[in-house]
C-alpha cells in the first residue's frame, strides 16, 4: 500500500502499486490529461511506470522544464516514425534533445532535400493528430537484438553491443515504429503540437571522421504554437543579423579555409575591434589593474603543473623543438602566475591585479566552428587578482560592478547570472572547494543578485559566476566569468606566495575574471545586436564627408581633417558620383553621419548633416557639429539596447 507524498506535503495512500498517471487522475482529470511523466524520489519515470512503495512524486507537465525536454525527445521519435514511413530503407542512429529542439542522425539511401523536410514535417503532423499512445516495453536483451536485426537497424545493434551488462532495454512503440531509449517519453501524441523541422546537416557516426557520414535532421519544438512562432520570428531576425553576412557586407572581416577558426580582420573590422579593446583597456586602468603580456608558447611542464595538460591536452596545439615539448597557450592564467612570482610580495602589496589581452588557441573540432562565435584563435580580456581571503568579497564585488558597467556601456541591460559549483573532474580538496564555493556564493548574496545554480559546471580549479547578456531579439550570450581559485597557486602547482603579517609565507587566492570573454565573439555579438548600426562611439567609421561636386572637394577635405584632429573617425568620398548615390551607399554601410557640402555650405562655412536613420539635421558650423557629436559619443551604448535606426 504505497504512500505517495506530493510536493505540497499532501499524502495519498493506494491499496496497490499505482502509476504516475493514476496518481494524477486521483487529483483531477485536468492534471491527468496534462501529465507527461513523473519525478519519483527525484528520478524521472514514464507516466505509465508503476510505483510500488512509499515515494515522493512530482507530476511533470509541459510547464516543467523537464516536461518540455521530454516532449522534444518524443518529437525525435515522431520524426523517426515519419521517416521510416516515407523512407523505409533508412537506418536510425541517435536522436537526442538539444537546446530548443532535437535532431536525428539517419543513414538514408539517398540525400535528403529541403522538400523532403517539408514532407517529413507534414507526415509528423498527420501522425501527431491521431493522438496515438506511446507504449514502453521493457524488453530482454536477446529480444531487442532480434527486433533490430529483423528491422535491419545496424546502428541500434551497435548501441546495444556497447552496453554488454544491460540485460533489458526500454523499447518505445509508436504504432509500427520501434525505438530504443531510456526515456521517459510522452504517454501519447496529443502532447506534441508545436514543432518544425528546420534544416539538414552532415554528421559522422559517433563524431568520428573515420566513420560513415550520416544525415542529421534538425527540428525545434515548443509547448505552444505561440512560443514556436515567436522563436521562428526571432530566428528570421537572427538570419538578417548574421554577423558573417554583415561582416562581408560591411567589409569587417572574413574567414578562410586556409586558417579554419581564425578571422582575417579588414581595416574597418580592425578599427571596431580596437575600439572595443581600447574601451576595456581604459576600464582596467581605472580599476587598478596593471597590463602585462605573456608568451604564446610555453613548455609542457608548465601546463602539467597548472593542471591544464590533464584537462585540455586534446584541445591544445603543440610543437616540439630541441628535445622539448611546447604548447600554444589555451589559457592565460599560468603565465600570469609566472609574472606574479618574479617578485616576493608582502600582504601589504595585495591585491595584485594583472590584466592581459591574451591571445589563446584551442583546437576546437572543425564541426563546431561558427564565424566569430566559435573559433580556434581568440583574444580574452583576461585578468587575475592575487589577494588574501579577507579581500575576496571586495575584489569579487569590484569585478561584478565592472561587468554591469561594461555591459551597460555597450548597450546591454538584461543580464542573467549563474553560479557553477565543483565538477566531477577537479583539482583541490573538498575542504578547499567548500571554502571557495561559500565565499563566492556569499558575495553573490551580499550583492543582492538573483542567480541560477549550476551544480557540476565549475572550472576544474574552482567555482565560477557566469554572466550572460540578452540581446535585442532575446538571445542569451554567455560572456563574463569570475572564478575563485584556491588551488593553482599552491606549492604542488605553481607555488605563488606572499609574506603575511606573521612573516610566514602564504599562498594567495587567485581570482580569474573576464568581462567580455572572447573579444572576437563579443564583436560578433555586437554586430548582430546592432545589425551593424553601431552607436557612434563604437562605429568603425563615424562620419563620411562628401562634396556635391568636384569644386567642393577641397573644402570637404579640409573639414574632414578638422574632425580627425578632434579624434573622430572620418572618411571622405570624393568620387565623381551623384551625391544621392553616395548617401544611399553610406547609409547601407551603416555610417552614423553623412556630411554634405555644396556652394551654400562653402559660403557659410558650414556642413549639412544627415543621420543614418534618414533624419536631416540641417546645416551646422564645425563647433555646433563637434558639440553634437561629443554629446552623442558620450552616451556610449546606454539606452541603445534597442537600436532605433
Amino acid at each position: 500500500m504505497p504512500i505517495i507524498t506530493l510536493p505540497d506535503g499532501a499524502q495519498k495512500t493506494f491499496d496497490q502499486a499505482v502509476s504516475v498517471l493514476d496518481v494524477a487522475q486521483s487529483i483531477g482529470a485536468g492534471l491527468a490529461k496534462a501529465t507527461l511523466a513523473g519525478r519519483v524520489n527525484g528520478r524521472l519515470i514514464d507516466a505509465a511506470d508503476m510505483i510500488t512503495e512509499d515515494a515522493t512524486l512530482e507530476i511533470v507537465t509541459l510547464k516543467d522544464p523537464a516536461g518540455l525536454e521530454i516532449m522534444r525527445h518524443s518529437c525525435a521519435h515522431l520524426l523517426g516514425h515519419a521517416l521510416k514511413q516515407l523512407f523505409p530503407q533508412a537506418k536510425m542512429a541517435i536522436g537526442p534533445v538539444i537546446e530548443n529542439g532535437f535532431y536525428y542522425d539517419v543513414d538514408a539511401p539517398e540525400s535528403l532535400t529541403p522538400d523532403d523536410l517539408v514532407a517529413l514535417e507534414q507526415r509528423m503532423k498527420a501522425l501527431a493528430k491521431t493522438g496515438y499512445a506511446v507504449k514502453k516495453v521493457m524488453t530482454p536483451r536477446a529480444q531487442v537484438i532480434d527486433t533490430f536485426k529483423a528491422r535491419d537497424e545496424s546502428y541500434k545493434l551497435e548501441l546495444v553491443n556497447d552496453m554488454p551488462n544491460e540485460t533489458e532495454f526500454g523499447l518505445y512503440h509508436h504504432e509500427e515504429y520501434i525505438d530504443m531509449c531510456r526515456g521517459p517519453h510522452v504517454p501519447n501524441m496529443t502532447h506534441i503540437k508545436a514543432f518544425k523541422l528546420t534544416h539538414l546537416a552532415g554528421a559522422y557516426w559517433r563524431g568520428d571522421s573515420n566513420n560513415k557520414m550520416l544525415q542529421r535532421i534538425y527540428g525545434v519544438a515548443f509547448a505552444s504554437k505561440q512560443e514556436l512562432d515567436a522563436y521562428l520570428t526571432m530566428m528570421e531576425e537572427a538570419e538578417k543579423r548574421d554577423h558573417r553576412k554583415l561582416g562581408k557586407m560591411l567589409d569587417l572581416f572574413h574567414l578562410e579555409d586556409i586558417a579554419p577558426g581564425m578571422a582575417f580582420w579588414h581595416p574597418k573590422g580592425t578599427m571596431l575591434y580596437r575600439v572595443v579593446e581600447d574601451y576595456m583597456r581604459e576600464q582596467i586602468h581605472q580599476n587598478g589593474y596593471e597590463e602585462i603580456r605573456t608568451p604564446f608558447i610555453m613548455d609542457r611542464i608548465l601546463w602539467e603543473k597548472s593542471g591544464h595538460w590533464d584537462k585540455f591536452k586534446d584541445n591544445m596545439f603543440t610543437t616540439h623543438t630541441e628535445h622539448r615539448d611546447y604548447a600554444v597557450k589555451p589559457m592565460n592564467c599560468p603565465g600570469h602566475i609566472m609574472v606574479y612570482n618574479r617578485h616576493l610580495h608582502s600582504y601589504r602589496d595585495l591585491p595584485v591585479r594583472v590584466a592581459e589581452f591574451g591571445t589563446v588557441h584551442r583546437n576546437e573540432s572543425s564541426g563546431t566552428l561558427h564565424g566569430l562565435m566559435r573559433v580556434r584563435s581568440f583574444t580574452q580580456d583576461d585578468a587575475h587578482i592575487f589577494c588574501t581571503e579577507d579581500q575576496i568579497k571586495d575584489e569579487v564585488q569590484g569585478c561584478i560592478d565592472l561587468v554591469y558597467q561594461t555591459y551597460a556601456d555597450f548597450g546591454f541591460d538584461k543580464i542573467e547570472v549563474k553560479f557553477s559549483t565543483r565538477p566531477e573532474q577537479r583539482v583541490g580538496s573538498d575542504a578547499v572547494w567548500d571554502q571557495a564555493e561559500a565565499a563566492l556564493e556569499q558575495t553573490l548574496r551580499d550583492a543582492g543578485l538573483e542567480y541560477d545554480l549550476q551544480p557540476g559546471e565549475g572550472a576544474f580549479y574552482g567555482p565560477k559566476i557566469e554572466f550572460s547578456l540578452r540581446d535585442c531579439i532575446g538571445r542569451v550570450w554567455q560572456c563574463g566569468t569570475i572564478q575563485l581559485d584556491f588551488s593553482m597557486t599552491q606549492g604542488e602547482r605553481l607555488n605563488a606566495v606572499y609574506v603575511g603579517q606573521d612573516n610566514d609565507k602564504h599562498h594567495p587566492v587567485m581570482i580569474h575574471r573576464a568581462i567580455l570573454g572572447s573579444l572576437e565573439r563579443f564583436v560578433g555579438i555586437l554586430i548582430e545586436h546592432y545589425e551593424g548600426r553601431f552607436p557612434t562611439w563604437l562605429a568603425p567609421v563615424q562620419l563620411v564627408v562628401a562634396p556635391i561636386s568636384q569644386s567642393h572637394s577641397q573644402y570637404v577635405t579640409e573639414f574632414a581633417e578638422k574632425l580627425k584632429k578632434q579624434g573622430f573617425r572620418v572618411e571622405t568620398d570624393l568620387r565623381n558620383e551623384k551625391v544621392g548615390f553616395k548617401i544611399r551607399e553610406h547609409t547601407l554601410q551603416r555610417v552614423p553621419y553623412i556630411l554634405v557640402a555644396g556652394d551654400q555650405e562653402v559660403a557659410d562655412q558650414t556642413i549639412t548633416v544627415r543621420a543614418r536613420n534618414g533624419d536631416n539635421l540641417g546645416s551646422m558650423t564645425l563647433d555646433a557639429l563637434l558639440s553634437h557629436l561629443s554629446a552623442d559619443v558620450a552616451q556610449l551604448g546606454r539606452n541603445q539596447g534597442q537600436p532605433q535606426d
